[in-house]
């Protein structure tokens, strides 16, 4: 059995039930403060299910420059807002970064050849990296790059790339040709964004904003989950949570998932302290029927990938489902009544287009009929 109300707190509390939060995806992104990114088309579809379900406004926001996409912790990429992409990058990716000129070696490479790579793409993105610009695709980087003797092949301009975002010299800006193109960070993000810019270098004031977008964008979660999510010290997590303690409520899970105010009262909860945004609990109360139904998400969606265990959505027989491998790759799930019912894929084209679903649990005629109509409406990018 799964806690299926704290399955259910999470998904009005990340705004894929009830009322929408908001109708702007740059505020959605903002709220979240990064979402997992990796899979390009997936992401903006979890923007666009949480700012009123349309793709449009997201690719609007890339071209804009509002939101983009770089590696700011976990040496994995996220969407991130503009203004959000410098300070969250340097709080968190120190250890990445380190992980990542470790590897130069096995990749053949080394500084100068980094700093080579720097110095095209400087003057191969410089002219479309302004607003309004369309940034540079990848194949005309690697182009670039090869003229200038630097190898793409076996993984070095991936790395290159990479590592370059991660150190702040570029971020994956505008829309352009099915891919999110190369823009360059200092014209393209909003100046005074860094870390110093935004907190005075306060890695503290950085933490404590950290986890007030996290618990109230995914909260119920506790410290443990910030922890895994940021990849922060726990002490640095410490120091900050109390700064924000004030502006969220807190309390604890039982079995089930309703939450109580004490652990005590939380049968058959492990007794860890929870925190959500204010208000939560009364908006579930109105929306829990709401919260139950049927959900389509993409693949590495917030909502499964959000939180340090992801059993609370399914158990480890359907984790391994929609992990095959557990090669770091996730299905898109079906879920309902707060909990993963089944993987789904899009099938045939045009008007052929349908919904491929997957049951890992009993699905009713009329739930797949639901499914289906949620598939019709679902947002991808064209």
């Amino acid at each position: 059995m799964t806690p299926r109300h704290l399955a259910g707190a999470r998904i009005l509390a990340q705004g894929l039930a009830g009322a929408p939060r908001t109708d702007s995806p740059v505020e959605a992104a903002r709220a979240f403060a990064a979402s997992q990114g990796q899979d390009l088309p997936g992401v903006l579809s979890s923007l666009a299910l949480r700012s009123g379900g349309r793709i449009e406004p997201v690719l609007a926001a890339l071209d804009d420059g509002q939101i983009v996409r770089g590696y700011p912790m976990r040496g994995t990429v996220f969407a991130v807002a503009a203004d959000t992409l410098a300070w969250l990058t340097e709080l968190c990716a120190d250890g990445p970064l380190r992980a990542a000129i470790a590897r130069r070696g096995r990749l053949g490479l080394d500084e100068a050849q980094v700093e080579r790579a720097r110095e095209v793409l400087e003057v191969a993105a410089a002219p479309h990296s302004r607003r309004g610009g369309r940034g540079i695709l990848r194949a005309e980087l690697r182009a670039a790059w090869e003229e200038a003797g630097l190898a793409w092949e076996g993984g070095r301009g991936y790395h290159l790339l990479a590592e370059l975002i991660t150190m702040g010299h570029a971020c994956y800006g505008p829309w352009r040709e099915g891919e999110t193109a190369v823009v360059l960070a200092r014209t393209w993000l909003p100046t005074g964004t860094d870390l110093d810019g935004a907190f005075n270098g306060d890695r503290t004031a950085a933490a404590t904003e950290l986890a007030r977008r996290y618990f109230t964008s995914r909260g119920p979660a506790g410290e443990r989950d910030l922890a895994w999510f940021s990849k922060l010290p726990l002490g640095l997590l410490r120091e900050a949570l109390p700064q924000v303690e004030a502006e969220l409520e807190s309390g604890f899970a039982d079995a089930d998932g309703r939450l109580h105010s004490t652990a005590e009262a939380a049968r058959g909860g492990d007794g860890e302290r929870l925190f959500w945004r204010p208000g939560l609990l009364e908006d579930y109360a109105a929306a829990e029927t709401e919260s139950m139904k049927e959900l389509l998400l993409p693949g590495f969606d917030e909502l499964v990938l959000g939180y340090r265990d992801r059993l609370y959505l399914m158990d480890a027989a359907r984790h391994r489902a929609i992990t095959p491998g557990n090669n770091g790759v996730f299905r898109r799930t079906a879920l309902r009544r707060g909990e993963v019912v089944g993987t789904w894929a899009p099938a045939g084209s045009g008007k052929r287009r349908h919904l491929e679903l997957t049951a890992l649990r009993p699905v009713s005629e009329a739930q797949r009929h639901r499914f289906d109509r949620l598939f019709e409406a679902f947002p991808v990018p064209r």
